[in-house]
C-alpha cells in the first residue's frame, strides 16, 4: 500500500519535495485517499478510482488528474506550464500553485462522487 511513498523515495530531493507538497495539499481535501497505482504510475486513489497520479521525467514532473475536465478547470491559471488533455507538467523550480492543486482535487472528487 506504499506505492506513492516508494515512488517518491526513488526520486531526487527536489522532485520528492515538489510531489510531497502536492500530495499534502491533495490529502487536505481528500483525507480518505489511499496510495496505489493507476495506469502504471504512483497515484492517490479515492473510492477505488484514481484521484491524482505522479510521474517524474528527465526534464519535468507531471501530475495526472485522470480527467480532461479537471485540467480545463485550472487551465486559465497555468499560463507557461505545459498541458495536455490529462497532464500538467512543471518543475521543482516552478511548482504548481496551491490553489490549482486544490481545485484539481476538488474537481476529481466531484467526478468520483
Amino acid at each position: 500500500m506504499a506505492d506513492v511513498d516508494d515512488y517518491f523515495e526513488s526520486l531526487d530531493a527536489p522532485a520528492r519535495a515538489a510531489f510531497e507538497r502536492i500530495r499534502a495539499l491533495a490529502e487536505e481535501w481528500a483525507p480518505d485517499a489511499e496510495q496505489g497505482t493507476s495506469y502504471g504510475m504512483a497515484a492517490l486513489r479515492l473510492k477505488g478510482k484514481p484521484l491524482l497520479g505522479f510521474k517524474a521525467a528527465k526534464d519535468h514532473l507531471a501530475v495526472f488528474p485522470f480527467s480532461p475536465a479537471a485540467v480545463d478547470v485550472v487551465r486559465d491559471r497555468l499560463a507557461g506550464f505545459s498541458l495536455s488533455k490529462g497532464t500538467i507538467r512543471f518543475t521543482p523550480d516552478r511548482p504548481l500553485p496551491d490553489d490549482v492543486v486544490r481545485d484539481l482535487v476538488r474537481q476529481r472528487m466531484g467526478e468520483i462522487g
